[in-house]
């Protein structure tokens, strides 16, 4: 069975800030292809670009010890004129140990870094959902988590909360 890092093993020094990443998993995934098969042919046959939609959303919960769950939602919808082609849903978790900071800085933490960190795992999830379910290699490209939590924190900060959408 593998061995749990807690934090006083990660550094000896108490009171020093840490940040310790203690597990990354799948939380949940879905693909759906509502209109398949004859969405394949319409692939071919149209002079309809393909529009795809990428809504992410992320959520932090305190289980108790310094830890943390952190989960990064990405939603992503193709559709071919008004038909949907297809609808891949990931919740990319994982669990973060992180004490000695501030909370201004902690929630940096969980708003910037650990979906950083969570992004890579999500986007190959994603890009084998895809190609798995007959359609076309997808790659979604870098997000700048610290820019869409700065705008977080503005929007939040102007009563806003309405959740970030990439659209390409």
């Amino acid at each position: 069975m593998a061995e749990v890092t807690t934090l006083d093993q990660a550094d000896g020094q108490a009171g020093q800030p840490q940040l310790v990443l203690q597990k990354i998993y799948v939380k949940d995934v879905s693909f759906e292809a509502p209109n398949a098969p004859q969405i394949f042919q319409e692939i071919g046959e149209t002079d309809q670009q393909p529009q795809v939609q990428l809504n992410l959303g992320q959520s932090a919960t305190d289980m108790g010890g310094d830890l943390y769950e952190v989960v990064l939602s990405l939603t992503l919808t193709c559709t071919i004129g008004e038909r949907t082609a297809y609808l891949a849903e990931v919740q990319q978790a994982g669990v973060f140990g992180i004490a000695g900071f501030s909370e201004a800085d902690r929630a940096g933490i969980m708003g910037s870094y650990c979906p950083n960190l969570l992004f890579p795992y999500a986007r190959q999830l994603i890009s084998s959902l895809v190609l798995e379910g007959g359609f076309p290699p997808f790659l979604l490209q870098p997000i700048n988590f610290d820019a869409l939590f700065a705008a977080e924190q503005q929007r939040r900060a102007m009563g806003g909360n309405e959740a970030p959408t990439l659209n390409s």
